[in-house]
């Protein structure tokens, strides 16, 4: 049995007349009677009977014509969604990333690259990873493994041999200021001029905690915390209510409070983001469009404040 006995037995079921069929299926009448007599013989029953020039389905056609139906409708789907998959202008694009990049970098990438290509049928599926980083990090390059993403963006590289690891973007971190603090009156912020003030951190189980923890062992220092938080976005309202300070990567979505924000120059570090895939693996053509914008137009570029022009500031004000 075959998948081209199925489809002629489904179409003669349909026009119950031999040459129809045969038309329909661009076959000659005796090879699509072979093809009928072949099934039969496999099967140990007939399937169609005559009914004046036409044929019928006999009792036991009836019981197999929806198990084909079936059969082939689930085939048919199944090649349709290969086809959208290896389309150039139609398909799925499932992308994992760590949470830090959810703000600003991935809904930037993605909003330029559908514009690039809008008169492409694409659709982009989102995961975002954990604040833990390892976690985060670990459950995102299984997914991709799994087939459950086709890249992932994360700031910690595993020593993984089936995993390609690009660096592609970085993230500088910045000190976050109290309005009136002074502090905010400097144009780039020492860690060693930090220590009279209060350490809005992250929480325990965030991995960005230990990587301000290494900032600060940097500079031979043990911060003051006075809060312990999960996410950026409460360290800059606590630090807007003047709270304490914070040191995080920067984001745009801090000029929306009333704070300062000042680039680190002592130590000078930077976060680097990698985008993940698997080596040697087929990716789908949207996909591999994709994957070749992010690397056309993100390496070797820098996500930073800029030291010159302060238009990323809240206040938009040239520091003396």
């Amino acid at each position: 049995m075959n998948l081209y006995q199925l489809y002629y037995f489904r179409t003669l079921a349909k026009l119950e007349h031999y040459t129809k069929a045969a038309e329909k299926l661009s076959l000659t009448q005796p090879s699509l009677s072979h093809a009928i007599s072949a099934l039969e013989s496999e099967l140990g029953v007939p399937l169609f009977k005559k009914q004046g020039r036409n044929v019928v389905l006999t009792k036991h056609g009836k019981l197999f014509l929806p198990y084909v139906e079936n059969a082939l409708r689930e085939v048919e789907e199944g090649t349709k969604k290969i086809k959208e998959m290896s389309s150039d202008t139609n398909g799925i694009i499932s992308i994992g990333f760590t949470y830090t990049i959810s703000s600003h970098f991935i809904p930037n990438l993605i909003t330029n690259f559908l514009k690039v290509n809008e008169h492409k049928n694409i659709k982009i599926f989102l995961h975002e990873g954990g604040t833990t980083k390892e976690d985060c990090t670990s459950d995102l390059i299984n997914g991709l493994k799994d087939e459950k993403f086709d890249l992932i963006f994360v700031s910690l590289k595993h020593k993984d041999l089936n995993v390609e690891f690009i660096p592609i973007y970085e993230q500088e971190f910045v000190a976050l200021l109290p309005y009136d603090c002074p502090l905010a009156g400097k144009s780039t912020i020492d860690l060693e001029d930090t220590k009279p003030y209060q350490l809005i951190h992250y929480a325990a189980k965030n991995g960005l905690k230990q990587e301000i923890n290494r900032l600060f062992s940097m500079v031979n220092m043990v911060p003051e915390v006075c809060c312990e938080v999960e996410d950026e976005t409460s360290m800059a309202g606590l630090v807007a209510a003047s709270i304490g300070i914070a040191i995080v990567p920067y984001s745009p979505t801090f000029n929306s409070f009333h704070i300062k924000i000042r680039p680190i120059s002592n130590p000078l570090v930077t976060r680097l983001i990698y985008l993940g895939y698997i080596k040697n693996r087929h990716l789908t053509l949207p996909v591999e469009r994709f994957k070749n914008y992010i690397l056309n137009n993100c390496m070797n570029k820098k996500f930073r404040v800029n030291r010159l022009n302060w238009s990323y500031y809240p206040d938009n004000e040239q520091v003396k």
